[in-house]
């Protein structure tokens, strides 16, 4: 018994003594000092940035600002932190993820008052960065917008012009839709809205150097030239698009009948933006040689007018006027056909629906001209004649029901509900009744 009493004592004074060494062992490490976090801070070119609100961007915009993956998360958690929502960039600031380097670099572009005094004052006026819905119905090459483009697509005048300086970042060209996802300004709730209307390769060329197209292409020479010799790849060369080359080709062969007589006619064609052709005019060459002879030159009483396009009306605009414009034979002729069989257009967007139509070229046109339905005919379901409803091409596919349900229910509302059809399809019949 006292030797079962006696060990027990030594064991206690064991786990004493590795207590009181364990704890001289801690007390020694608080002094040491805590390790220095650093933080990876890439340098975003200025000209790519643009005016953003910390509060709305995603993930991924964060990481297209410089931030690493655990970074981001550190300022999202801090978000949520001082109240799910950044005050002002004083607030921004005090984020450990963000370096006070880079918080110098993005400070300009921040849309936050300057301290939380300011903001609880409101004083600041934050109309101006509310945040817009961006809106596409067509597909569309990125390469050929405007800043106003953009503008009209939902972006604001900042960001427009902000994506614009991208552009110019990688050579004035997107690339692919990989290169056009990068853009700051585009989150991924855009890009989403975006991207099956891009008319751009999903992916980017292995051998593609954003600074190599940029500089290449400032040193560039452009050689004097006659705009009358060159074929689609003299037109490439220049810096075109085929399609863009093509147009200016179809536009001088067909429209001006084989050659540019002046500056003006080169500065009137419709893919030359006004940037780019005061980039040309020094170096174009006209010169009479290559100047074709038409029968204008020798019968001024047989000259034709040049169409006066505000003021034509896209539901008498003639075949030879959609060619004029621009437009090739199949896109003029599917316009005219598709116009035919609906009666007349109601709406601008019915033209874009069109097949076979170059649509970038005609949503030229749409910002031109105008459109007048008054004259189309119009029915309500009762009283459309049977032939009427089965070759429309909105109503052809329910003609036989409308004509069997308006025998015993002689009453738009009522054929209605019985048609059940999908409401984008009643939309566009709606167009055409009464």
């Amino acid at each position: 018994m006292m030797k079962k009493n006696y060990y027990q004592k030594l064991a206690f004074l064991g786990l004493l003594l590795l207590s009181l060494f364990g704890f001289k062992k801690y007390s020694d490490h608080k002094e040491d000092a805590f390790p220095e976090v650093t933080f990876i801070s890439e340098s975003l070119p200025k000209e790519i940035l643009s005016e953003f609100d910390p509060n709305e961007l995603d993930q991924n915009q964060w990481q297209k600002l410089g931030f690493s993956e655990k970074q981001v998360a550190t300022i999202l958690n801090y978000k949520k932190v001082v109240g799910g929502k950044f005050l002002s960039k004083e607030q921004f600031k005090k984020c450990y993820a963000v370096s006070p380097e880079k918080f110098m670099q993005l400070q300009q572009f921040i849309l936050l008052p300057e301290t939380n005094k300011e903001a609880k004052s409101g004083n600041f006026n934050s109309k101006n960065f509310e945040k817009k819905t961006v809106h596409v119905s067509n597909k569309f090459n990125p390469d050929l917008l405007s800043q106003n483009d953009w503008q009209q697509m939902g972006f604001s005048e900042k960001q427009a012009a902000a994506i614009l300086k991208y552009k110019s970042f990688l050579g004035g060209t997107f690339v692919s839709k990989e290169k056009f996802k990068e853009c700051f300004i585009i989150n991924d709730e855009n890009y989403q809205k975006l991207e099956p209307y891009l008319q751009l390769p999903s992916k980017t060329p292995a051998d593609f150097n954003s600074y190599t197209a940029k500089y290449s292409k400032k040193k560039t020479q452009i050689s004097p030239f006659d705009p009358n010799t060159l074929d689609l790849e003299g037109w490439k060369a220049l810096g075109f698009s085929e399609k863009q080359a093509s147009v200016i080709i179809n536009y001088r062969d067909r429209n001006l009948k084989g050659s540019f007589k002046t500056l003006e006619d080169v500065k009137n064609c419709f893919v030359i933006s006004a940037e780019k052709f005061e980039e040309l005019k020094p170096y174009i060459r006209l010169t009479a040689a290559t100047m074709t002879k038409s029968s204008d030159d020798k019968k001024p009483e047989m000259k034709q007018e040049k169409t006066d396009f505000s003021k034509t009306d896209l539901n008498s605009i003639t075949f030879k006027q959609l060619l004029e414009f621009g437009l090739d034979e199949k896109s003029a002729g599917s316009m005219i056909g598709f116009r035919k069989k609906l009666g007349g257009f109601m709406t601008k967007n019915q033209i874009l629906d069109t097949y076979n139509i170059d649509k970038e070229l005609m949503q030229k046109l749409l910002d031109i001209a105008p459109l007048d339905n008054s004259k189309v005919q119009k029915y309500t379901l009762v009283d459309a004649p049977e032939e009427w409803l089965k070759n429309h091409p909105y109503f052809k596919y329910s003609a036989d029901k409308i004509i069997f349900y308006r025998l015993s229910n002689p009453d738009d509302k009522k054929i209605w509900k019985l048609l059940k059809t999908k409401p984008e399809y009643e939309a566009r019949m709606r167009l055409y009744l009464k």
